[in-house]
């Protein structure tokens, strides 16, 4: 049985990688439905991100992600405009997944529910996936040609 009947988690998800198929894998391995908030080209632009792909791409390849690796499992991908969409006022969310990166969120998004009258939410964090390299997997590093999206080191 699930820890958790509702977990939430977001991301940009411009280029999927291993670090964004950890933080799913352990999402859906500890809840029996996840909330992922995919970020909006308009909050990727107000964090001074440039994603390669548009909002439709991202949540395509998603969705096409989880059906083939998540088969089953139970899942709502919604637009995310603000640092926390509806993990703040979905009442029933219970956890909060995020990376060693981001593990400050759970403190924020607390803050936010307790300011709602809701019950805090515990903060999952997943550590970060590392490259051949000792470095950590990211968007900006596989854009770069640096590495692939498993980490593999692509220039010497």
């Amino acid at each position: 049985m699930p820890q958790f009947r509702l977990v939430a988690m977001g991301g940009t998800f411009d280029i999927i990688h291993a670090g964004h198929i950890a933080l799913l894998d352990r999402a859906f391995s500890i809840s029996s439905k996840v909330i992922i908030g995919l970020t909006s080209d308009a909050l990727a632009a107000k964090k001074g991100k440039k994603p390669w792909h548009t909002y439709p791409q991202r949540l395509d390849a998603l969705k096409l992600l989880i059906e083939k690796k998540f088969a089953g499992k139970s899942y709502v991908i919604s637009p995310l405009d603000n640092d926390f969409g509806p993990a703040v006022l979905e009442q029933g969310v219970e956890a909060l997944i995020v990376s060693e990166e981001t593990a400050h969120q759970g403190d924020a998004l607390n803050l936010q529910r307790r300011q709602r009258g809701l019950a805090p939410v515990q903060t999952v964090i997943v550590p970060m996936v590392l490259a051949s390299d000792g470095n950590r997997i990211s968007s900006t590093r596989i854009r770069n040609s640096e590495i692939d999206a498993q980490g593999k080191l692509l220039k010497s």
